[in-house]
């Protein structure tokens, strides 16, 4: 646990009560989507439909948690759709070439690490704004992407790797299994590792935890690093089931991982997020638009509905952090 002079650290099962506190908020909220909208549709509720919005869920549910991450530290990125969309072209390119799958796999996972490296040094080293880096990441990536394609979409994904992304684990579509997976390693790694320490005590006093003998320079590339790999293995999963990359994949991804993980309890102040709480957060948005679209409500409704619940969520954050 890092201590800083004579301070105590936090009991943790207090901090684990709050953590399981707000995660049960999020839950409730979902609960209360779940239940209006199996009222209003009766085919809302069908185990199909169940599985379909967890699948759709899954790619923003992968990205919102690297999200997670980065927005615990104290940061914010951008980037994770042009990174999505750069991974994307460079890994059909390579399956389409003949690539070896794994090969072409590990290469696209590190572009994505990759990303995340040029965007988290210059956080840490250069002592740059993340809103100001991954911004200038997004229209870096995404011009990247449109010029190694010439604009132009890529066929002719290997079958072989659509089957795998396809499958099913016990009735269970492999994209959710997959999402549950990296849930419970990010957890794992949150709340069981040094490196989780790290990246609470960064985003929550960056001095303090700089004197207390935290790698900050490290924890603020490493978590960026996280979120690019994420971004390409989201982007694994929608070429998969697509058969096809385009460069201009990945279209407003960040501000859906942005709204899951406020969602699940993240402060955009740094310090404070929840893995448990940004999956739900993720199965809201995606049972929100699910439910609307069943309804016949048109897009930009669900538009206002996503808007409205992100303000409701910082408002949350806000009361519950007393200010």
């Amino acid at each position: 646990m890092i201590t800083q002079g004579n301070s105590q650290p936090k009991t943790p099962a207090s901090a684990l009560f709050k953590f399981n506190v707000r995660d049960a908020g999020t839950l409730i909220g979902l609960l209360i989507i779940v239940g209006t909208f199996s009222m209003l549709s009766p085919v809302f509720m069908t185990i199909p439909n169940l599985l379909n919005i967890l699948q759709q869920s899954s790619i923003n549910g992968i990205i919102a948690l690297g999200m997670t991450l980065v927005i615990i530290s104290g940061g914010i990125d951008l980037s994770v759709g042009p990174t999505a969309a750069l991974s994307a072209v460079l890994g059909a390119t390579l399956m389409v070439a003949g690539v070896p799958i794994p090969l072409a796999v590990m290469a696209t996972l590190g572009v994505g690490a990759l990303c995340g490296v040029f965007s988290g040094s210059l956080v840490a080293y250069a002592g740059l704004q993340p809103f100001i880096v991954t911004l200038g990441g997004l229209s870096l990536f995404r011009a990247m992407s449109l010029i190694f394609t010439n604009g132009n979409p890529i066929f002719g994904i290997p079958p072989e790797f659509r089957s795998v992304i396809n499958t099913e684990v016990f009735g269970v579509p492999a994209p959710i299994v997959i999402v549950v997976t990296i849930a419970i390693i990010l957890w794992v790694l949150m709340n069981k590792t040094p490196l989780g320490e790290y990246i609470l005590a960064v985003g929550g006093n960056e001095e303090a935890a700089r004197v207390a003998g935290v790698p900050v320079k490290r924890t603020k590339v490493t978590v960026f690093v996280i979120s690019g790999m994420l971004a390409s293995l989201a982007s694994l999963i929608l070429i998969g089931r697509l058969g096809a990359a385009e460069p201009t994949m990945g279209n407003l991804w960040e501000l859906d991982a942005i709204a899951a993980a406020a969602i699940g309890g993240a402060s955009l102040m740094g310090g404070k997020g929840s893995i448990i709480g940004t999956l739900i957060g993720a199965i809201i948005l995606g049972s929100l638009r699910n439910g609307l679209t069943l309804l016949n409500i048109q897009a930009f409704y669900q538009l206002l509905a996503t808007g409205l619940i992100i303000i409701i969520a910082m408002l949350i954050d806000r009361a519950t952090r007393g200010k």
